[in-house]
């Protein structure tokens, strides 16, 4: 359940969170910001995988260090309570790219990693879908803040 409040100016405060709901959803943002923050090794260090992956798809260096810009800045956002669903949606937008760029040019198994890489990319896909459909409130409330919508 979520309790709603309404301010004095006539809005309301998003629902909080139940207990439950929050521990599902720090633990996916847990999961997917971890990830996330876990491989910008690979890219900003110019680990052999992540040059071949951002050479199959033509977009080496720039796309390989601008993904690991995006990935950082997604796992950062999953991180601070007030930007989670921001987080959430970079995430999901990034990992979409990935899972198509697997699905279309790369394959599932990459430099024999068993697709190892094409799961966390799900994972995380996965996990910022989920988050977004917990915090969906949360996420409706900054899109009006911010005059993505209006209500």
């Amino acid at each position: 359940m979520t309790a709603e409040s309404t301010l004095p100016t006539g809005r309301t405060n998003p629902p909080t969170l139940s207990k439950n709901l929050s521990i599902v959803s720090w633990t996916l943002q847990l999961v997917a910001a971890g990830i996330l923050l876990q491989t910008l090794y690979f890219k900003f260090t110019g680990a052999e995988v992540s040059v071949y992956i951002f050479e199959q798809v033509g977009m080496e260096p720039w796309g390989r260090i601008g993904s690991g810009v995006a990935e950082l800045v997604a796992g950062v956002l999953l991180l601070v309570p007030t930007t989670v669903p921001l987080g959430a949606l970079l995430a999901l937008a990034v990992m979409a790219g990935a899972i198509a760029s697997h699905l279309t040019v790369l394959g599932i198994v990459v430099q024999n990693d068993g697709g190892e890489l094409f799961a966390l990319a799900v994972v995380v896909f996965l996990a910022s879908a989920a988050i977004l459909a917990i915090r969906r409130n949360q996420l409706m409330e900054l899109l009006r803040t911010v005059g993505v919508i209006r209500q």
